[in-house]
């Protein structure tokens, strides 16, 4: 049998997966998914779309989400290396803003089973490529976001490891997000 092994987190829902890996003298396959591993283990999630980001070292991806149509993903670091946060944004869970963080690199193969109602986003700290496994479509008018920098969520972003804060690299998209008391009030 393949051997994975899942690790849920103290945010409800959240888990770190490490895939099955086997290698030999040709290289290595690798596998980050089988419905009826996740299954077995609890995990119902289906798989309906994937894509990667490509990212220069010291770009932020804000705390992302989809307001309506949730989109719960298992997001694994391909090359590189990112500190990927994520965010418990459901108004009635007891950890309702707390966020935690993770260091995701191509070297330990480690993906991030991101629940429904949960914000994601990245600092990068090596050149990197992204991998983002969905279990719903993107629905581009139900796109949001919160702030990188809210001061009520305090993520703790390991900046030094970038040259400090002031050497990010920010999209106009995430120059514009919502701070967390709008999304709270928005979610009233």
């Amino acid at each position: 049998m393949q051997k994975f092994s899942f690790r849920e987190l103290d945010l409800n829902g959240a888990y770190m997966v490490k895939p099955f890996y086997a290698d030999d003298n040709r290289g290595g396959l690798l596998k980050d998914y089988n419905i009826d591993i996740f299954k077995a283990n609890g995990i119902d999630y289906d798989l309906k779309e994937v894509f990667y980001t490509i990212s220069k070292r010291r770009v932020i991806r804000a705390t992302h989400f989809q307001l309506i149509k949730q989109q719960p993903k298992l997001v694994r670091c391909i090359s590189g290396h990112v500190y990927d946060v994520i965010v418990d944004l459901r108004p009635q869970s007891p950890t309702f803003g707390q966020w935690r963080g993770f260091h995701l690199t191509g070297e330990n193969m480690d993906s991030l089973l991101v629940p429904a109602y949960f914000g994601h986003g990245y600092l990068v700290i090596e050149d990197s490529v992204v991998s983002y496994k969905c279990s719903e479509v993107f629905y581009g008018e139900g796109d949001s976001g919160i702030m990188y920098n809210d001061p009520d969520i305090g993520i703790k972003w390991p900046f030094e490891l970038i040259g400090g804060e002031d050497k990010l690299i920010l999209s106009d998209k995430d120059l514009a997000l919502m701070s967390f008391k709008e999304y709270k009030e928005l979610m009233k």
